[in-house]
């Protein structure tokens, strides 16, 4: 559940520039939208997933992980500025050498949003299809309560993964693969 915080307009640029307050936000068609704040195993799966993706990604030198909800520009104007919990950039998409300032100038290849307890499906929806949109080749939703992992795609349907089954990004990052099930330990 998220409610609108701010009335006026504004661009990504003027919301990277705003100060910290504290808050979990997000830019959504120029608005600043709060979050909830999210529960201590949430963190822990957000961990877990960043932990095994790192891994993988470090040993065969693909690319970047980042986490914590580092910024995204999904649309612009007016602006929304997402915060995937996990996100995989490939070395093609942001080169090797120093990072970009501010939000990067391109989408990740992959998002992954861990849902909340209190995350309604329809407003995760919507998250995906901005995502998708935005040239994010694959986003993936963690599902905690049930084990699950939900996969989409622009080219193809979703997927639904159960705990036994293995999570791949065949497509984004060959050879990788996990036990659903892992990610919950």
């Amino acid at each position: 559940m998220s409610t609108v915080f701010e009335s006026r307009t504004l661009t990504a640029e003027e919301y990277l520039r705003m100060p910290d307050d504290g808050r979990l936000t997000e830019l959504v068609r120029g608005e600043i939208v709060e979050m909830n704040r999210p529960f201590t195993s949430y963190g822990y799966f957000c961990v877990r997933i960043t932990f095994v993706l790192c891994q993988f990604v470090d040993e065969h030198g693909l690319g970047r992980v980042v986490c914590n909800d580092a910024g995204v520009v999904t649309q612009r104007d007016p602006d929304t500025v997402r915060g995937p919990d996990v996100a995989f950039y490939s070395y093609q998409r942001v080169p090797r050498g120093p990072l970009p300032n501010g939000y990067w100038p391109v989408t990740p290849e992959l998002a992954i949003e861990v849902r909340s307890p209190d995350d309604r499906w329809k407003d995760v929806l919507h998250k995906v299809a901005e995502y998708l949109d935005a040239n994010v080749l694959t986003v993936a939703v963690i599902d905690p309560v049930p084990q699950r992992v939900h996969l989409f795609s622009a080219d193809r349907e979703s997927t639904v993964l159960n705990a036994d089954d293995l999570l791949t990004f065949p497509d984004i990052l060959p050879g990788f693969e996990v036990k659903v099930s892992r990610l919950f330990e």
